[in-house]
């Protein structure tokens, strides 16, 4: 019997994919698994029980991943699972942008008692007029789930579409319509496009990259949208950007106390994937990952250990071991097992950066004195008989 615990609320739909194998508890401490969304983990004492936490979306930002990493916690995400819902509210927020769509509700709603409304409506209009999107230049930064949804339907809707990922995956290239057309740099989105959205992670490399000195590339009257993650954008710098009148528009997802209720901002109230069907898919995925790999010790779709798929143990045990990506390990692992005459008929080692997995297959069962000889070697952060 399996224990998961949620530490936010979960699409019922996920969860009745577990099986009468696992149950839930309200108690982390005895939870071999741990289904989360938004709250944060960086503080909390991670039980030695816990083995594997789903973060049911695709931002890893509240989860310790190298911490989990060095307790030989695998920690999953969903990647895709909520990119329709995402890519739908970026075409409306091109729409709310290049058109005043707010202004203009505002201003029927402050003129909602006035009887000859319809023919000051007339006159009021063309303050909120604007342009179409049609035929006009939009570059993508970050070319993943979101980002290519988001440059075919811009295609479809008549845009001129650029892109640009220099981490480009073959699944994503293959998904992509050829209309796009993909540049070498971020220089020359700036240079071209009339609107610009980002799809990128937040980390080290892309933290603030949108900032002064990349808006002072791009052009005139740019409107930049981000329903990524509001730390990509040097918020001052838009801010300031605004003001000056060299960005018409910007439009966030994430509000905060920098951006919420400033001219020039349409600030959304992370909607990206608050959608039934985005948080019912990111729930499946999440269960699906975490029951594969408590059953079978199968790794997809992890941020902190690399892929690793073995299918269904069809021999009389399975032992996985967390480590380490330094030398030797295999030998000693594969020594381990044959001094106390136990064959390993299947095996897969993979690694990803500093931390490294290894699966194998035996056709003797693993009894305590072996596992406990592997879990000593140098280097080892957990060893696990999944079968």
């Amino acid at each position: 019997m399996y224990q998961y615990h949620c530490l936010n609320p979960i699409s019922q739909i996920g969860l009745s994919k577990f099986t009468e194998n696992y149950q839930k508890t309200e108690d982390i401490t005895n939870a071999e698994g741990v289904l989360v969304r938004s709250a944060s983990m960086h503080e909390m004492e991670l039980p030695k029980s816990l083995l594997a936490v789903a973060r049911a979306g695709a931002g890893v930002n509240n989860i310790p991943l190298d911490q989990c990493a060095e307790q030989g916690i695998v920690v999953f995400n969903t990647p895709g699972a909520n990119a329709n819902g995402v890519k739908e509210l970026v075409l409306a927020g091109l729409l709310l942008a290049s058109r005043d769509i707010v202004g203009g509700i505002e201003w029927v709603k402050e003129n909602a008692e006035d009887s000859t409304i319809a023919k000051d409506a007339e006159k009021a209009k063309k303050n909120f007029a604007g342009t179409e999107i049609q035929g006009k230049k939009l570059g993508v930064l970050g070319l993943g789930a979101i980002g290519v949804r988001v440059a075919n339907a811009a295609v479809a809707l008549g845009m001129e579409v650029y892109g640009y990922d220099p981490y480009l995956s073959v699944e994503a290239a293959l998904k992509m319509t050829r209309e796009v057309k993909l540049v070498k740099n971020m220089d020359e989105i700036y240079a071209e496009c009339d609107f610009i959205t980002v799809h990128v992670p937040l980390m080290d490399a892309t933290k603030g990259m949108i900032d002064a000195a990349a808006i002072e590339k791009m052009k005139q009257d740019v409107i930049v949208l981000n329903f990524a993650r509001d730390q990509l954008v040097n918020e001052k710098d838009m801010l300031a950007a605004l003001q000056s009148g060299k960005v018409k528009k910007y439009v966030s997802d994430f509000p905060n106390p920098t951006t919420a209720g400033q001219k020039g901002c349409i600030v959304i109230p992370h909607l990206g994937a608050s959608t039934e069907e985005s948080e019912d898919n990111c729930a499946m995925m999440a269960v699906d990952e975490l029951k594969d790999y408590l059953e079978n010790g199968t790794i997809r779709n992890s941020v902190n250990y690399p892929a690793c798929d073995m299918g269904v143990c069809a021999n009389v045990g399975r032992v996985a071991v967390l480590h380490k990506n330094i030398a030797n390990m295999i030998t000693q692992f594969t020594a381990a097992f044959g001094e106390v005459g136990i064959n390993i008929s299947d095996m897969t080692n993979k690694s990803r950066g500093e931390y490294a997995y290894t699966l194998m297959d035996i056709e003797k069962a693993a009894d305590e004195k072996i596992i406990e000889r592997l879990k000593n070697i140098e280097g080892v952060f957990r060893v696990r008989v999944v079968k």
